[in-house]
């Protein structure tokens, strides 16, 4: 299904317009001139961006934090950085880079901060690395950083399936953790393939049967349901266990501010942390001091994302691209990711 044109003009730039509250339909196509990149900034030329959360967030008016109407959605990107600002390091030039720009990835090219820019391993496909770019570092940091899940341990995963989950699967997996995941059924085997013990989501009894999985309670628990999902998940948890929960999906179509219902989760999780059970929760937000301290925020995303894409790149772990789609049928992709049919990451190319 193509998108509508704002704007026909002889330009060497093509970006994807959320005008407003709109339906996938509402997304619109426009071509301007290329912009020059300032002084620390990159114009980089945009191999592939994600679609995610966040933008189906964002297309309802819901996102924490998103820019007013109209503007180009993209949370994240790879790309080849095609110059750089008076005085900047020439030597990105002609380099594969990805980068976290919570906007402004759906497009050809797009200007990033080049102290935001990571290098790219040679020899691994864009849309495969787009995939374990915020995703990636989301499930790096959750399990290793916020949980600090040890081998021998056990984890539940909820939406296994999803871009987040399938990466945080086989990130378990790998350090000797054994996973339980909830997922539709179409996905089972798959995620049986990544090592995940597969569970259905909709089932009827699903604690129950969660608890005959795990009769002493799990390790942590990764949720990005929200609502009454938390109740859930922390009743499963073990002495010792953790709840992490990343996304509040369960209430992006519910009526109200998405922001108040997130203010609620916050409050939520922080009564629960302060119980003295032995068990803890938070809320996990990939963009935690960016503001306060960002060198020391960039440098971990680097490094980070550096252990991520050398895994990717050795083998370890196999990227999730749910389908890949160019840009000028975003209106189909934004329906394929919010269909929820498909396992991983939905992936526009332009």
């Amino acid at each position: 299904m193509p998108v509508t044109r704002t704007e026909t003009a002889a330009a060497m730039l093509t970006e994807v317009v959320l005008p407003g509250v709109v339906e996938p339909s509402g997304l619109q196509l426009r071509t301007r001139p290329l912009p020059v990149p300032g002084r620390g900034e990159a114009l980089v030329a945009v191999l592939a961006s994600g679609v995610s959360f966040a933008e189906q967030s964002m297309r309802r008016g819901r996102y924490p934090g998103q820019p007013r109407f109209p503007f180009v959605p993209g949370y994240d990107l790879v790309g080849t950085v095609v110059s750089v600002g008076p005085g900047d390091d020439a030597r990105w030039v002609g380099r594969r880079v990805a980068a976290m720009t919570k906007t402004g990835g759906w497009a050809s090219h797009a200007l990033v901060t080049t102290e935001d820019l990571v290098p790219v391993p040679d020899g691994v496909e864009a849309a495969a690395v787009e995939t374990l770019v915020v995703n990636g570092l989301t499930a790096w940091r959750m399990l290793h950083r916020t949980a600090k899940v040890r081998p021998g341990q056990t984890v539940l995963v909820h939406g296994a399936s999803g871009g987040v989950g399938t990466t945080l699967v086989q990130l378990a997996v790998r350090h000797g953790v054994r996973v339980i995941g909830t997922a539709a059924p179409r996905h089972h085997d798959a995620l049986r393939a990544l090592g995940a013990e597969p569970v259905d989501y909709a089932t009827a009894g699903l604690t129950e049967r969660l608890h005959q999985l795990a009769p002493d309670g799990v390790d942590a628990v990764f949720d990005h349901l929200g609502g009454e999902s938390l109740r859930r998940s922390w009743d499963l948890l073990a002495l010792g266990g953790r709840l992490v929960s990343y996304a509040i999906a369960a209430d992006l179509d519910a009526p109200g501010s998405l922001v108040a219902t997130f203010a609620a989760t916050l409050a939520r999780l922080l009564g629960w942390d302060l119980l003295p059970n032995g068990r803890r929760a938070g809320f996990y937000n990939v963009w935690a001091g960016h503001l306060i301290r960002p060198r020391r925020f960039r440098a971990r995303m680097r490094a980070d994302l550096a252990t991520v894409f050398g895994l990717l790149a050795e083998g370890a772990l196999t990227a999730q691209v749910g389908a890949t789609l160019p840009l000028a049928r975003v209106v189909e992709a934004m329906q394929l990711a919010e269909s929820h049919t498909v396992r991983g990451k939905v992936v526009l190319v332009p």
